[in-house]
């Protein structure tokens, strides 16, 4: 006897199944997702681009216009002030992105994030201050905090008080201590970083053109 013919179904045909007919297609897709995944677990690398990171920071750099007076224009005599002091270069914003990726690079960048916060809880309304002195508090001051600041141990227990019944001030001597550490330690190093001196030789060398 002739076995019967069985007839099976299209599996690109059965209703909820979704099939590429082409297996080159398949093949494609399964080498886009590991292109994906790859590129997932490559690691970020501080100044793989100095170029592409300058124009980021500076909107007519790259294509040479000459300087305005727009809010959004860097000129390289505020770059040079940014070397007087510490001071001078947290009063300007892009100062401020500068030194906190410079500071990324050295794995330490909750100390300006922290002094940042310090600035921004003293203009909060005392309806919210205690919110958002707890936050701070846990982000960078508790002693299991992931972004812990280094702080004397006397310091961190007095700022745990103060937070009980905070004030605006409740976080100045922890700023304090933070603020002296980057102006010693990091801000030195700032000033002879690739990032700051290629920055300031790219502004002084657009002013030319």
């Amino acid at each position: 006897m002739r076995a019967a013919a069985i007839s099976m179904p299209r599996l690109d045909k059965m209703p909820g199944m979704f099939f590429s007919a082409n297996p080159q297609e398949l093949k494609g897709t399964a080498h886009s997702l590991l292109e994906d995944k790859t590129q997932k677990r490559r690691p970020r690398t501080f100044g793989v681009d100095m170029k592409a990171y300058l124009r980021s920071m500076i909107p007519h750099l790259e294509s040479g216009m000459k300087s305005s007076k727009s809010k959004d224009t860097l000129s390289a005599d505020e770059v040079m002030q940014w070397s007087q002091s510490l001071e001078k270069l947290l009063a300007n914003q892009t100062g401020q992105d500068v030194f906190g990726n410079f500071l990324k690079s050295e794995f330490s960048e909750e100390n300006i994030e922290f002094w940042l916060a310090c600035e921004d809880y003293k203009k909060t309304e005392a309806e919210f201050l205690h919110c958002k002195a707890e936050k701070i508090y846990k982000a960078y001051v508790h002693s299991d905090a992931a972004k812990q600041i280094n702080i004397d141990f006397r310091t961190r227990e007095s700022t745990a008080k103060k937070i009980k019944a905070p004030t605006p001030t409740c976080f100045d001597e922890a700023q304090k201590i933070i603020y002296t550490l980057m102006e010693k330690d990091s801000y030195p190093r700032f000033l002879k970083s690739d990032i700051y001196l290629n920055l300031l030789n790219e502004l002084q060398a657009n002013g030319l053109k």
